[in-house]
């Protein structure tokens, strides 16, 4: 069971670096690294659990993130209007986008970052990502609002793209030109 002592924080330079692409069929490990991340996001939203392990709570989790450079990421979030999204995946990836963009209101966080970082981070309103899921194989996932951006934070993290780095540097709380703000849900 992953940990917050597994994972790593901003300055260790592999959250800086491209991870690798999984080979499919995948193997059992890579099957194993996907699932666990997911498991962790999964029991960081679990109060009981939370308290016994020191977890912080999130909604998704990038390989990078405990030190494996490898294109695999577990996300678990909800939807303004209640759907479950919960994803164990390898090599996802991004194959459209709307021009429409949108940051939340309150800005991100990222468990690999221990302190608050103020500003608007723009993103995609709409995006399709594709990727292989460990219970299903390949799939293609429509997303909007928080679940998209959820797995673009996690896409750039298998990029070495931390979400400050889209923040505006000169003005962090000028909305983002055309962008909308999506209120947490």
């Amino acid at each position: 069971m992953i940990t917050m002592k597994d994972i790593i924080r901003e300055g260790d330079p592999r959250l800086r670096e491209i991870s690798s692409e999984v080979s499919l069929p995948p193997s059992a490990e890579d099957i194993n690294l996907a699932n666990s991340l997911l498991e962790y996001v999964i029991n960081s939203q679990n109060p009981e659990i939370t308290a016994e392990y020191g977890l912080r709570s999130g909604i998704g989790l990038a390989a990078p993130q405990i030190g494996i450079l490898k294109r695999a990421i577990g996300v678990h979030v909800t939807d303004l209007q209640g759907n479950l999204f919960s994803y164990a995946l390898l090599n996802p990836k991004i194959v459209s986008h709307s021009v429409e963009e949108v940051y939340l209101s309150g800005g991100e966080g990222c468990l690999s970052v221990d302190r608050d970082v103020p500003g608007y981070v723009p993103r995609y309103a709409r995006i399709t990502v594709t990727g292989y899921d460990t219970r299903i194989g390949e799939v293609k996932i429509r997303l909007k609002g928080l679940p998209a951006i959820c797995f673009q934070h996690e896409i750039d993290h298998l990029n070495g793209v931390m979400f400050y780095d889209r923040i505006n540097k000169t003005n962090p709380f000028s909305p983002p030109e055309g962008a909308s703000p999506l209120e947490r849900n």
